[in-house]
């Protein structure tokens, strides 16, 4: 059957599904036309550009068939975004809307499109699930880091505030800009921990250096950052030689777990993801080990919601699976009950517990909006498909935020130990003016 006639079937086809699905956005075929026929030059479509794609998804009907086909621009939007697409989703369950669509049509073309050629790019298909990716061995760890943080100091500056804070901010007003969410964030950390001068802190998976820096600046403490990405602990000490806190400020390039010392406060803000269930345990004895008794320990970290069983809670679907193969290698979410469990379990009295789930909702879209405006920088940097999985990622995380799929918590407790815990009686303090 000619490709001409395919087109024509498919063409009906999705017409009829866009009627029963009530859809208000369009889809543009291989061929330039529109679905429907009167689509205006301005409106939203779903673009799809060769007939292979329609083939390899008949034939293999999974998220990462979707996935290579739009980082490889196969499949994009035109006159909107991904956002705009999530806001017009259809309404109700999609099953019982396509019921007056044709099922004998529908398998027809299936039937024609499953003998089509179905070659098309997969530029994701090089990048495995690695079975070892969450052994908690330390080089396995700097592999997973490198992936993820080493792409370049230049991208990440492309959608960063400028003391390039890769964590959730902090939104004391919604309208406030990314820098002033930033810095309030770590200054939030910072009363959090209740910091005084010449304390010693320790920041687990310091990034760019910006709260051992802040903390420094502003609180007088001697603060060490561990990290296992090299090209992050090389901008983070050009950052600390620029400021003159080389006497007060120090980072180390190693996996925390053989970190040595005694500190009386430590922050692990955005790390906790990368550990592993598995390897939990070995996480919270290293915390342990390292904080002074009664020393204060905040603990920032995404959560997804409990299951019903922890059996149900490790079943991963498609999605989250993408997550930690294209962008978290290694990478895997608890629930905010299992953190709290195993905090407590491991020597832990946790005093306070505070959901930014809505500010990591907003930090994530103004982080894609940021990506988005600058996109052909970072094509030109890391590809355009690297970019396009980024900006796929950064609209997926807000969102996913926004519909409460995961939240992100920040838990401060003390190394637990009999008496006072020192900590004020409110929390009065957190929110001064100033």
């Amino acid at each position: 059957m000619s490709g001409a006639v395919r087109l024509e079937m498919f063409r009906d086809l999705l017409t009829e599904a866009h009627k029963a699905l009530d859809l208000q956005f369009g889809f543009e075929l291989w061929d330039g036309s529109t679905i429907p026929k009167d689509l205006p030059s301005y409106e939203m479509r779903l673009a799809i550009r060769r007939e292979s794609v329609i083939a390899r998804l008949i034939r293999r009907p999974t998220l990462d068939t979707v996935l290579n086909a739009y980082v490889a621009g196969l499949i994009d939007l035109k006159n909107g975004t991904i956002f705009d697409l999530a806001a017009q989703r259809p309404q109700g369950k999609i099953g019982r809307r396509l019921k007056g669509v044709s099922k004998f049509k529908a398998l027809k073309t299936a039937f024609q499109f499953f003998r089509a050629p179905a070659d098309m790019p997969r530029p994701l298909d090089p990048v495995k699930d690695k079975p070892n990716a969450r052994d908690g061995n330390p080089n396995t760890n700097k592999q997973n880091v490198a992936y993820h943080y080493d792409v370049s100091n230049d991208f990440y500056r492309l959608f960063l505030d400028p003391e390039m804070v890769y964590t959730c901010a902090y939104f004391t007003e919604w309208h406030d800009d990314l820098a002033r969410a930033q810095t309030d964030k770590l200054d939030m950390i910072c009363r959090k921990l209740r910091l005084k001068p010449n304390e010693r802190l320790l920041d687990i998976g310091c990034g760019w250096g910006a709260l051992i820096c802040h903390a420094a600046q502003h609180y007088g403490v001697k603060a060490t950052g561990v990290t296992l990405a090299e090209e992050q602990a090389a901008l983070a000490r050009q950052k600390i030689a620029r400021l003159g806190l080389q006497d007060r400020v120090e980072v180390v390039v190693k996996d925390f777990t053989q970190m040595e010392g005694e500190f009386d406060k430590i922050s692990s803000i955005g790390m906790f993801e990368h550990v592993g269930i598995a390897n939990h345990p070995t996480y919270f004895r290293a915390v342990h080990r390292l904080l002074r008794p009664r020393g204060l320990y905040l603990h920032h970290t995404i959560a997804r919601r409990a299951k019903r069983s922890d059996r149900a809670f490790r079943k991963r679907k498609a999605e989250y699976k993408a997550l930690t193969r294209y962008i978290f290698p290694g990478g895997e979410l608890d629930h905010l009950g299992m953190s709290v469990a195993n905090l407590e379990r491991f020597g832990f009295e946790v005093h306070d517990v505070e959901a930014w789930r809505e500010h990591y909702q907003r930090t994530t879209r103004l982080w894609w909006e940021n990506l988005n405006a600058r996109q052909k920088e970072a094509e030109a940097l890391v590809g355009p498909e690297k970019t396009r999985m980024w900006l796929l990622y950064l609209a997926g995380c807000s969102l996913a935020f926004e519909r409460a799929a995961v939240g992100v918590n920040q838990t401060l407790v003390s190394k637990r130990n009999r008496g006072p815990s020192g900590l004020p009686p409110s929390r009065a303090d957190l929110y001064r003016e100033g």
